[in-house]
């Protein structure tokens, strides 16, 4: 496994299907952690993810502090809009842990905290909108971190 990409509250199952297939395709555990927006039963989120479901690694959490009191050692960074150090400024090691918010709020307050010092953020212009779609930036954070990893048994 190269890496652990973790969704938060996850809202919109297209997202999340695009989101698993990227983690099979690149040898990384995709973490979900509820309430879920949608049922893991969704066609939708089934037909973003096309057949690749039998190989996702796939791990659900009840909530946030569930998935910390199991994963307490580690590299963990938060993507998010509300933080000035970039994505490619992180020095990505194997097994890091790479935590994505919510599609319409991001994540609360208290978590942001918890992961301070490993708060990300993608540069995007000022403007109105909120932020890149979910499973692009999900794309771009894992794609830097597994380039500075050399592509581990990628070809």
């Amino acid at each position: 496994m190269n890496l652990n990409i973790v969704l938060y509250q996850p809202e919109i199952p297209q997202n999340t299907g695009n989101i698993a297939r990227t983690c099979v395709l690149t040898n990384s555990k995709l973490h979900l952690i509820k309430p879920l927006g949608f049922s893991l039963d969704e066609k939708h989120l089934k037909r973003a993810g096309l057949d690749y479901w039998q190989y996702l690694d796939l791990e659900i959490h009840e909530s946030y502090e569930d998935f910390r009191e199991k994963y307490k050692e580690g590299n963990f960074y938060l993507s998010t809009t509300k933080r000035s150090k970039i994505y490619t400024d992180i020095e990505f090691k194997k097994g890091d842990f790479i935590i994505f918010g919510r599609e319409s709020s991001g994540v609360p307050e208290y978590i942001r905290e918890d992961i301070a010092n490993g708060c990300i953020r993608v540069p995007m212009i000022e403007s109105s909108t909120r932020s890149l779609n979910l499973s692009n930036t999900v794309a771009l954070v894992a794609y830097e971190a597994l380039r500075q990893l050399d592509f581990p048994n990628m070809k």
